[in-house]
């Protein structure tokens, strides 16, 4: 009798099922850091964790929203005012505020001193587990 024509809406699923499959790799660009090299283990990172990033620039994010510029080494007798800003917008963060766990990448040409200061920053707002991350060697 009056039986009801599926096919077009497994063709539409299909469609949509590759849209998804083509797009999703493509929404996990993330900040573009060029990350230093490491002859170390691989140890897997939980997806979901909080990432903060500085890239070349100098920029700094937490995931892919950003926080502040900071200034180059060594301006303004080496206290940066971003710094107090990067701080008080991570205190405003409840979830790294209560697992008190982050992940740091940097990207491999930023002076040393402005990453370590950006880890006594985190250490201020009570970040107790800090991970690294760095752009793992190919073993040979």
């Amino acid at each position: 009798m009056g039986d009801i024509n599926v096919t077009p809406l497994v063709d539409v699923m299909l469609v949509l099922l590759i849209i998804f499959m083509v797009t999703a790799p493509l929404l996990q660009a993330g900040v573009d850091v060029d990350l230093p090299p490491a002859q170390a283990a691989l140890i897997e990172a939980d997806e979901g964790k909080l990432i903060l990033s500085i890239d070349l620039e100098r920029k700094v994010y937490l995931g892919e929203t950003p926080l502040a510029q900071l200034a180059p080494t060594g301006a303004e007798g080496g206290v940066d005012p971003a710094l107090a800003t990067i701080e008080a917008q991570l205190r405003a963060n409840q979830r790294l505020m209560r697992e008190k766990e982050l992940y740091l990448q940097a990207d491999r040409n930023i002076p040393y001193g402005i990453v370590v200061k950006v880890l006594a920053s985190l250490r201020n707002i009570g970040v107790t587990n800090l991970g690294l991350v760095t752009d793992p060697l190919a073993t040979n």
